[in-house]
């Protein structure tokens, strides 16, 4: 039986983490590389690094952090923000990326989706879609791009459904309003996404307890659940969600403290 994961988001501004109330920042964290030092000794299941700052001034930076992080991230690490082009998934893979994550430019031409799918493998890429309630949409639920700013009119179950065809992987369903709110998953956008997409789905945004780990995964039927401002915590870590995850009765990879003597090696350099 495949086992859930639970997975660790970093959002990069300018060079630092930092954390996010319904897509706006609010605090810095500090640097992505002692957050994972972190991560790594309590064995969290997969790593996101997203880059969020406002234009592309940052990337050369943020690219030097990837590769930082992948010397020192012992699990699958996916990393996503400004993904236009084939060109900048190679930039990703070649500085230690396993996966991409797509949102915006996914939206605008689908058919990157598909490009980056025959040159890596589905298996490579996750497209995070951000949702907002719209009664006037059949599931009630509207795509946001542009670190959730811009409405597009469409649909988010269609959207996910599209996106799949295209040759998406996974699916990150990220719930607009819940976002920093401590109130747990969005369980209708998620349950309703687990049950349009037979790719894995998942769940983001919200998260205040573990208890909400536990409920994306029994009631909105994510098969992974992620979570970003509440492991920036020292009292909140990673090894307590896991056991509390284990201690429900969930099937997960086991908690516990783990050495590696040798850096991991990115999954992808063929170029």
């Amino acid at each position: 039986m495949i086992k859930h994961r639970l997975i660790a988001v970093l959002l990069v501004y300018r060079g630092q983490v930092v954390q996010t109330r319904r897509f706006r920042r609010t605090n810095p964290v500090g640097s992505a590389f002692t957050a994972v030092d972190f991560f790594n000794g309590w064995a969290i299941d997969e790593i996101i690094a997203l880059e969020i700052s406002e234009d592309e001034r940052h990337m050369n930076g943020f690219l030097e952090i990837v590769e930082g992080l992948s010397r020192r991230c012992f699990v699958p690490l996916a990393v996503g923000g400004k993904i236009a082009t084939l060109d900048r998934v190679k930039q990703y893979t070649r500085h230690g990326a396993d996966k991409v994550v797509l949102n915006t430019c996914a939206v605008e031409r689908p058919e990157l989706i598909g490009e980056i799918a025959a040159s890596f493998g589905s298996q490579c890429v996750v497209v995070s879609i951000d949702a907002r309630p719209n009664a006037a949409l059949p599931s009630g639920y509207e795509v946001m791009i542009r670190n959730g700013q811009r409405p597009t009119g469409r649909d988010a179950l269609a959207w996910a459904s599209e996106a799949v065809a295209h040759g998406a992987g996974e699916i990150m369903i990220n719930a607009i309003e819940h976002d920093g709110d401590k109130r747990g998953y969005d369980l209708a956008l998620v349950r309703a996404m687990s049950h349009a997409v037979a790719a894995p789905v998942i769940a983001m945004g919200g998260v205040g307890t573990w208890q909400d780990l536990v409920d994306g995964i029994r009631i909105g039927g994510a098969d992974a659940v992620a979570a970003g401002n509440i492991f920036h915590y020292t009292e909140h870590s990673t090894k307590k969600a896991k056991e509390f995850l284990e201690a429900a009765g969930l099937n997960v990879r086991s908690s516990q403290f783990y050495k590696v003597d040798l850096p991991r090696r990115p999954r992808y350099r063929p170029f």
